[in-house]
């Protein structure tokens, strides 16, 4: 087979590994910085089915449901979503595969667009399943397609850990279009035995014990993995992951004088660990993310005439995104020279675009609880969670996808008053519409703002499931009584803070629909239900 070569993000690497593969089906909810994932498998690959989930358990679920039916599927997610999608998640390696089933987990180092950067390493150590970590494009593409052999091999799903840095930078990648495996698009592996997938306590501890047995082979399979490379030279040795690796070749330049283990496939490596620790007398252990092989590394007690450095020991910081600096300081080399990034991109704090619906919608919030003391307002994930900043600086709160409506119940019960929330209409379907059917079923005194601009915003303007009438239908159908609609428009905010000073006053619950199109979403894209008409 001839090779041909593309310059693709990492994140485009994966989709075009996936498609390659034979892959049935792609299944994701959008969160930066994975969302490019199966926006490029929508591109490279139209005859897959290709549709956003409402969230990442859901997706999770309907990748491992076509595994079972017989077909290979990719399911994606930033690293937060996870958390989602960790019940499936976490059954799926009791069950097993049948198809093979990749998880792509995008953490986010450095929180550039994240409540939190989380190590999804330690999920899948967790899990007991492989994870593999590339540093490189070319990697992403490779250990895709392995990752997609080795999960119907063992009968697993796998996991593929990348980072910011890798999932949004571009690197040239050579690839093979394998048409065995992509002609296995149109054929299905035979049905499994329902009760290894049937995880009552009989046939789940069953399972577990086949989850235990498969780890001496997981473990032999790491332990002479190509992805794990040990090269042995002076006396100090330094372990690396994912793009942290690239940061160390830079760093020690084309002749390194020290010894180097690259670790990218888990579980980790016992046996190179063993040979560096062995030659060396210091360990530098650099990673992206937390410090999971530094903490296996030593224990409780350390390594006895060993000196280990990294995260734990304070060579590197325990927070934050690793950069090429950063590292060759902790390996006691000088940074190479340049200009700081502040001289180069000034900063510039988040804020609503101009003529965002969002901003007229909190307009009338704080007008309408400009009379209370201490109003509290919940937000949630999305756009509007920048009304924390100024001039509005309104909500109190930013926790995860779909928590506002509980902390308003929360909060409500506790006493408060007035209680308000806010969430968009993507994060709704997400996973807002459970709280909501609590706070119906016992009449909470709150006032929840759905926001509706009919797309899913922060993360692109991908489609949202439940917006416009359709939106509306939802919310009779949980059983809402007291629901309103307003048009976010500047020239409606006297009518519009009226509204929600009857809602606030309202005994029990009312939930009001902010009905108006963001700005970015194309024509061709919008609900007929939304009004379309620009801020004046």
């Amino acid at each position: 087979m001839s090779k041909s070569t593309r310059l693709l993000l990492g994140d485009e690497a994966v989709a075009l590994a996936a498609v390659h593969a034979g892959i049935g089906g792609a299944y994701s909810y959008a969160g930066t910085p994975a969302t490019e994932i199966f926006e490029a498998i929508e591109s490279f690959a139209p005859e897959v089915w290709a549709h956003w989930s409402a969230n990442e358990k859901v997706a999770y679920e309907e990748a491992l449901g076509m595994s079972y039916a017989g077909k290979r599927a990719l399911v994606s997610m930033k690293h937060v979503g996870l958390n989602v999608a960790a019940d499936p998640f976490m059954s799926s390696s009791l069950t097993g595969v049948n198809g093979g089933v990749v998880l792509v987990v995008a953490d986010d180092p450095g929180m550039h667009s994240s409540q939190g950067e989380q190590d999804s390493r330690f999920f899948a150590e967790f899990a007991k399943i492989p994870c593999f970590e590339p540093s490189t494009q070319q990697e992403c593409y490779d250990m895709t397609r392995e990752a997609f052999r080795r999960s119907e091999e063992w009968g697993l799903p796998v996991m593929l850990r990348i980072v910011t840095r890798l999932a949004h930078s571009r690197g040239r990648i050579k690839y093979c279009e394998d048409e065995l495996e992509i002609a296995r698009r149109g054929t299905r592996l035979p049905l499994p035995d329902p009760n290894d997938w049937t995880l009552i306590p009989a046939n789940a501890r069953r399972r577990y014990k086949r989850l235990l047995a498969a780890q001496q082979i997981l473990q032999g399979y790491t332990d002479a993995s190509p992805y794990n490379r040990l090269t042995l030279k002076g006396k100090r040795g330094i372990v690396c992951t994912s793009t942290a690796y690239n940061y160390v070749r830079e760093a020690l330049g084309p002749e390194p004088v020290d010894s180097l283990l690259r670790v990218g496939v888990y579980p980790l490596p016992v046996e190179p660990l063993r040979e560096l620790v062995e030659h060396c007398d210091e360990i530098v252990v650099i990673e992206e993310g937390y410090p999971l092989i530094e903490q296996h590394l030593t224990g409780f007690a350390g390594i006895p005439g060993k000196t280990i450095r990294g995260k734990l020991e304070g060579s590197l910081p325990l927070d934050g995104e690793l950069l090429p600096d950063v590292v060759a300081a902790a390996l006691g080399l000088k940074p190479q020279p340049g200009l700081p990034v502040d001289s180069l991109v000034p900063g510039r704090p988040p804020q609503f675009c101009k003529g965002c619906p969002h901003a007229d919608t909190f307009n009338a919030i704080l007008d309408a609880t400009a009379e209370y003391d201490h109003p509290l307002i919940f937000g949630d994930i999305g756009c509007y969670a920048m009304a924390v900043m100024p001039p509005f600086q309104s909500i109190h709160s930013a926790v995860d996808m779909g928590a506002s409506i509980g902390l308003a119940h929360g909060a409500s019960r506790a006493g408060h008053h007035p209680v308000l929330c806010t969430i968009g209409d993507s994060t709704f379907a997400h996973s807002g519409m459970t709280p909501l059917l609590g706070a119906v079923l016992t009449n909470a005194n709150i006032t929840v703002l759905i926001m509706d601009n009919a797309t899913t915003a922060m993360t692109g303007t991908q489609d949202s499931m439940a917006t416009g009438d359709q939106l509306i239908e939802i919310l009779k159908g949980l059983g809402v009584q007291d629901l309103h609609t307003f048009d976010p428009l500047p020239r409606n905010r006297a009518a519009n803070r009226d509204m929600l000073k009857q809602a606030i006053a309202h005994e029990g619950l009312s939930v009001i629909v902010a009905k108006r199109a963001c700005i970015q979403i194309k024509p061709s894209k919008l609900v007929s239900s939304i009004p379309v008409e620009a801020g004046n």
